[in-house]
Parts: structure tokens; sequence; C-alpha cells
């Protein structure tokens, strides 16, 4: 569980980064949203062979598409929750922050985190896969950044900002550690299950939050960014089969 955990803290240890790089210098909404589509592809590649790949052999394919199912409208219901709170691009490139509560933005962060961090923990029994480490890592970073950026205009000091990330860092953690241990108290059926459902709601935070505000910022080349994150993790990784 502490090897886990700590795999889920590397993973979140991004989130910090992006703040402080957000915090130092001025980035172009643009480049933000090249990195957050590069991360979508890595992110993308690892949930096909790291999750998805492996949950269907253990559990079929009826029960890892109904939990892959599962976890997608986990998602959806939670996102479209914090999205009522009025704030429905929860980490917009380049949004202004003004008014907005600190907590709404870390909800929306430990939503996105969480599926995340649990799926770092539910590979590691099986030895840790370093590209899905990696994807979650990519990916926190120009959340972070876009977020930071935001609540700085908004007059929030670089102390709370550096604060808030470091939370949600530590809730990666625990929440990869929690992954790790449903993995290993359950039995194989149910393993694949916890992976789709793992899956799904990667998927669907992919597709709802990252790759349309990246789109948005960085035009029609950011599909071309994306396909070669995933390609750079299907190398990293090794050809899968």
């Amino acid at each position: 569980m502490i090897e886990s955990a700590l795999w889920g803290l590397v993973g979140g240890s991004s989130l910090v980064l992006g703040g402080v790089l957000a915090l130092v210098t001025t980035w172009s909404a643009r480049a933000i949203a090249l990195v957050m589509a590069f991360g979508s592809g890595v992110l993308i590649s690892a949930v096909s062979f790291d999750l998805v790949a492996e949950a269907w052999p253990e559990s079929g394919g009826l029960v890892t598409g109904a939990a892959l199912a599962a976890g997608a409208l986990a998602f959806f219901g939670c996102d479209v929750a914090i999205s009522r709170t009025g704030l429905p691009r929860r980490h917009r490139v380049g949004a202004d922050h003004a008014g907005t509560a600190a907590m709404v933005i870390v909800a929306g962060a430990v939503l996105d985190g969480i599926p995340e961090s649990a799926a770092i923990g539910a590979t590691v029994s099986g030895g840790v896969s370093a590209t899905f480490v990696l994807a979650v890592f990519l990916s926190n970073i120009p959340e972070s950044m876009s977020s930071s950026a935001g609540l700085r205009r908004a007059g929030r000091s670089g102390h709370a900002i550096l604060g808030l990330w470091v939370l949600i860092a530590a809730v990666s953690a625990v929440a990869a550690g929690l992954g790790y241990l449903l993995v290993t108290n359950s039995p194989v059926e149910v393993v694949g299950a916890i992976r789709g459902f793992a899956a799904g709601a990667v998927l669907t935070m992919v597709a709802s939050t990252m790759l349309p505000e990246a789109h948005d910022e960085g035009g029609p080349v950011t599909a071309l960014v994306t396909t070669a994150g995933f390609l750079a993790a299907v190398v990293l990784g090794g050809v899968p089969g």
C-alpha cells in the first residue's frame, strides 16, 4: 500500500509543479493547451493498455464493459454536480477565477485526480506501470497551470495556491493506496471490474475536460499532438501483444 501511495504522490506532485510554473512565469494559453493535448494522448494509451487490456481477460468483456460504463456514469454525475456550482469548465485554460470559491477548484481537481490515482494503485499489484504514472503526471501539469494562473489573477497568494495543490497531491496518494487495497483484497474477477471502472472514469474525464479545452485554445493541431502522446506512450510501454 505504501508503495502505491508513493506512486500516487509522484503522479499528483505535478500539480504542485504546474502551480510553480504558473507562478514564476507567464505561459500562453496555447502552450498549456498543447501540453494538455499531449497528456491526453498518453493517458488514453495508458488506460487502453494498462487498464482495459488487463481487465478484459480477468473479468470478461461483459463485466469489463459494464464496469467501464459505470465508471463513466459515476464521473459524469459528479462532474454535472460540480458544474452546477457555476463553474462549468473547472480548470479552463486562461480562465479568470475571480469570485470563484477555491474549494470548487479543489473539488474539480480532486474529481479528476481520484480515478487517475486509484488506477495507479490498481496497476501496482502487477508491477507499477511507468506509462500510467507518466500519463497522470503529464495530465496534471496543464490543469494546475491554468487554475493557478486564474487564481493568481483573482488575488490569491502564491502560498495559498501551492497549499491547495499540496493538499490535492496528498489526496492522490491516499486514492492510490486505496486502489491498491481494493485490488489486493479482491478476487481476480473483481480486480478486472475495478480496473474497468477506473478506465471509464478516466476516459470520461479526458473527453469532458481535457480534450475540449485543449482544442479550444490549441486549435486543430491538438489532434496531432494528442496522437503523438498516444504513440509516445505505446513506445514507452512497449508494443502490446
